[in-house]
């Protein structure tokens, strides 16, 4: 673990502190614009908090985070999709990931760390200013605390499983230099399974109205039951998904099929879903741009789009009743080409889509609450009662493999298109081997677990960071 503090005068931890993401793009907009107020007279009333936490939940829903690069750094860098717009020109970019021969120069790298830090940083604000606020509704003040802690905890998972040994900033930075430490991966858990301890406790189990798709008791527990079991915890992680499946919170949807589209989304098996919203306002997502090519109506990658296929790989791993399969997670083009069908929506702005994306549902939960458990029969039950969803009669260990084989299996069936490919690899510790043994110039060396730290962060403070393995 990197232990010695580091001074670093860059733009990723200084700027971010005055800024926060209020839109659906990479653009940051200042809180407090000088004509009219700055951040010492903003955060003071309840609804100047409100405006701060929306903000920070536009930060997750940002290009930078699940918007689009959590899907090129997490799905396409997986066996279950590949990048559908060329190897040349703009598009290089994209293959260089999907080949683990990404530059630690690429935008996307550096986007998604900055990007990141800027979300942070805004909880970081939030945090700080409510202890000094005076609010006419303190309820609604540690609600906000628990959704802050949420949403950094979550952007803190994502930054450490691609990245791995980064900067862990908690405070609020108000100075043109910051003092940091760049911590091991396993410092950031632990950071994080403590915050979430104190947000499952904030938070409410649920909401209604215009509430819907805040962070709950119930996705703090599962974010929580993730980090715990990449951190190797699983007795900890099981008892945070045993909360979640007590709660009475959520079920299956019986049906696969309308776990999907705009009209289904927040439903009873959602968890958590990233909330996005049609209308020219900039607050849609480019998902049906992505995965949907009869419906896209972008252009290429030179057009803002990062077109997403479906690897031949994946589609031979669905039996013929298997409901995630054709119809249900894939659809066929007008050139009867298989392509990823969860994201389609109609639409009539580019990357406008009303499609939410899920983060967490409760299929996920049942899953890795397996994972805690290990071999037994419990495990095998839970397995079978996603698969029996899926219209399965067949139980799991029929298969004849074994449990983690089964499980892995079994998990990329659900999940796949929801950017949880690569993270599963990682944590079942196969990654290299199954991504050498899918690409073929490929050999298990080739394979990166980390992405690189972006150069400029290196440039702006020589010495100070250490790279990732290149």
């Amino acid at each position: 673990m990197v232990t010695t503090m580091k001074k670093l005068k860059t733009l990723l931890l200084v700027l971010p502190a005055l800024i926060l993401v209020v839109s659906c793009g990479d653009d940051f907009t200042i809180l407090a614009p000088q004509s009219e107020r700055n951040v010492e007279n903003f955060y003071r009333t309840d609804s100047d908090f409100r405006v701060a936490i929306n903000g920070a939940y536009a930060g997750l829903a940002a290009n930078h985070s699940y918007g689009r690069n959590y899907m090129l750094m997490h799905e396409m860098r997986s066996d279950n999709t590949n990048n559908a717009g060329g190897a040349t020109g703009l598009a290089e970019s994209l293959e260089r990931i999907a080949e683990f021969r990404e530059l630690a120069t690429a935008s996307e790298i550096e986007v998604t760390w900055a990007g990141g830090y800027a979300t942070i940083a805004g909880t970081n604000t939030i945090l700080n200013r409510l202890g000094n606020a005076n609010l006419d509704n303190p309820a609604l003040g540690e609600r906000i605390r628990g959704e802050a802690l949420f949403i950094r905890s979550l952007v803190y998972y994502n930054l450490a499983v691609t990245f791995g040994n980064i900067p862990l900033q908690l405070e609020e930075v108000t100075s043109p230099s910051v003092e940091i430490n760049q911590v091991s991966a396993s410092v950031i858990y632990d950071q994080i399974a403590a915050d979430l301890a104190t947000a499952e406790e904030l938070l409410p189990a649920s909401y209604t109205g215009s509430d819907v798709g805040r962070a709950t008791s119930g996705a703090a527990a599962t974010l929580l039951g993730l980090v715990q079991l990449t951190a190797g915890n699983s007795g900890q992680a099981e008892a945070a998904f045993r909360r979640v499946v007590n709660s009475n919170q959520y079920e299956l949807v019986p049906d696969y099929a309308d776990i999907w589209g705009p009209s289904n989304e927040n439903n009873i098996e959602s968890i958590f879903e990233i909330q996005y919203k049609s209308g020219g306002a900039g607050t849609g997502s480019g998902f049906t741009e992505y995965y949907s090519p009869d419906l896209a109506l972008s252009g290429g990658v030179g057009d803002g789009n990062v077109p997403q296929g479906v690897t031949d790989d994946v589609l031979t791993i669905f039996d013929v009743d298997d409901q995630r399969g054709m119809g249900g997670s894939f659809g066929l083009t007008e050139d009867d080409d298989e392509y990823l069908s969860k994201y389609d929506a109609i639409q009539s702005i580019v990357f406008d889509s009303d499609v939410n994306f899920i983060v967490f549902r409760y299929a996920d939960v049942l899953l890795m609450l397996a994972e805690s458990l290990g071999d037994t029969q419990e495990a095998w039950d839970l397995i079978d009662e996603v698969r029996e969803r899926a219209g399965l009669t067949t139980s799991a260990v029929a298969q004849g493999l074994g449990f983690s084989e089964a499980l892995l299996l079994e998990r990329r069936r659900e999940f796949v298109g929801e950017n949880k490919r690569w993270p599963d690899l990682l944590r079942f510790g196969v990654a290299p081997t199954v991504m050498a043994n899918f690409l073929p110039n490929v050999s298990v060396n080739d394979v990166r677990l980390l992405f690189p730290i972006p150069q400029r962060e290196l440039d702006a403070a020589p010495g100070q960071l250490e790279q990732n393995p290149l």
